[in-house]
């Protein structure tokens, strides 16, 4: 199965200088909690999360009227193609413990996510071991069985 079978099409971004009150708004607006950043021809730049706003700002006391996205958006954003394989995309999704993974079109542009909630759709063709798997690794899950 390829990402792009698999993944959401409708894609909210911001641009880096949007605030912080701005993209929190747009993320409740949209039952969404992260948003990919994009330069002015749509290539991925950056991506923010619900958390990040809620941990790099208002748990730093910044004033999120005025913070731009880029002063607290993670910058090194790891990304999948739509025409990869699923299995690709689930490897890196757990090998980076990563819940959202934007998708790009040759060109570095946003055309979609992938989500564990994608994922869970799409149990039965994707495999529930492999689904399971994945979240695993995602959620890191393997670590406190060792500890145990």
């Amino acid at each position: 199965m390829k990402v792009k079978e698999c993944m959401c099409n409708d894609v909210c971004c911001v641009k880096p200088d949007a605030n912080l009150n701005q993209v929190a708004k747009l993320m409740s607006e949209n039952h969404i909690g992260c948003i990919p950043v994009c330069d002015d021809n749509n290539c991925i730049c950056g991506i923010v999360t619900d958390r990040d706003i809620l941990l790099r700002a208002v748990a730093c006391e910044k004033d999120t009227k005025n913070c731009q996205v880029s002063d607290i958006m993670t910058c090194n954003v790891c990304t999948c193609k739509e025409d990869d394989e699923m299995t690709n995309a689930q490897s890196k999704m757990a090998q980076n413990q990563i819940r959202r993974l934007p998708v790009c079109d040759q060109n570095n542009k946003v055309v979609g996510i992938l989500t564990l909630g994608n994922l869970a759709q799409n149990e039965r063709d994707l495999g529930v071991q492999e689904v399971c798997t994945t979240i695993e690794g995602i959620c890191n899950c393997n670590e406190h069985k060792n500890a145990e």
